[in-house]
């Protein structure tokens, strides 16, 4: 999925993971969280995509965005049942996107 992201300078949060096997409540979390996150003071949008390893890229305003989303309850449960189940291993980054470009055929 690609999404239209914000005109820059806005910030990006890039999560990669490597899953566990099975869902156990995995997808029904997942469902969850993009319903939660787009109430977020903040909050752009997101992109992710999912094989080997998994990408989620979500589109901030600024840092005190980002933090609070971290702070929320639902989504400190999701994280951490995710290093209790569904995760093997989990990377965040969090970056200022100043520039970006396209192209479409």
């Amino acid at each position: 999925m690609i999404a239209e992201t914000p005109k820059p300078p806005y910030y990006a949060v890039i999560f990669t993971s490597v899953r566990t096997p099975g869902d156990q409540g995995y997808s029904a979390m997942s469902e969850e969280m993009v319903s939660s996150v787009q109430d977020q003071p903040g909050f752009l949008g997101f992109e992710t995509a999912r094989n080997d390893i998994g990408i989620t890229v979500s589109y901030w305003k600024d840092l005190e965005s980002i933090r609070t989303w971290k702070a929320h309850e639902r989504h400190t449960v999701a994280r951490n049942t995710g290093r209790e189940k569904w995760y093997e291993k989990f990377r965040v980054r969090i970056c200022l996107v100043e520039r970006e470009y396209s192209w479409e055929k």
